[in-house]
């Protein structure tokens, strides 16, 4: 049965949130939890001093990950730029960006983190992890609704495969009101 009222006037105009908004903050809040309940596991068993090692091990190797993870993609990107001066085609060298993922988790107190860390330096899955991340990207930009940043980005990166930008000028079918100047000729 409907009353005829009218909808409420912060229901149409507030957008409605995403899953992830919505789920997000209580993952972390589960995860906290997780991450010092497993944290005073370990430490009634093998003591505190123990957890404490584990845990400045995970900074101090996370560190090292985060710092050769950096120094590689800053040898890519010179090698890059070096093949396309000389016309060459780069060589592939990506990676890096889960490798300094893996370093952050490492860093992260806690023994979850690290062992999500430590995965994500196995190459075997780094490869996986980062074909279905593009995977995601990819169908995420082709489903993007218009106005959207990943419809923003999508309209970007279709204009010209160089990546050049083309002048012109936008011509509206609509009747304007306000009468209109005249352009100048654009210099080149």
């Amino acid at each position: 049965m409907t009353t005829g009222a009218p909808a409420s006037p912060h229901s149409a105009s507030r957008p409605r949130r995403s899953r992830l908004r919505t789920f997000l903050p209580l993952g972390v809040a589960a995860w906290l939890v997780l991450e010092i309940w497993l944290l005073t596991l370990v430490a009634g068993a093998a003591g505190g001093f123990t957890v404490f090692l584990l845990l400045v091990a995970g900074f101090v190797l996370g560190a090292v990950v985060i710092k050769r993870a950096g120094r590689r993609a800053f040898r890519n990107l010179g090698e890059t730029l070096q093949a396309r001066q000389s016309g060459e085609e780069p060589k592939g060298g990506g990676g890096n960006g889960l490798m300094m993922l893996g370093g952050l988790l490492l860093m992260l107190p806690g023994l979850i983190s690290d062992v999500l860390g430590l995965l994500l330096l196995v190459p075997p899955l780094q490869k996986a992890v980062s074909r279905m991340a593009e995977r995601t990207i990819d169908r995420r930009l082709r489903e993007a609704t218009p106005g959207s940043f990943g419809d923003a980005f999508q309209q970007a990166r279709i204009h010209r495969p160089d990546g050049k930008v083309v002048q012109g000028e936008v011509i509206r079918d609509e009747p304007s009101s306000a009468p209109r100047e005249p352009r100048p000729p654009l210099n080149r």
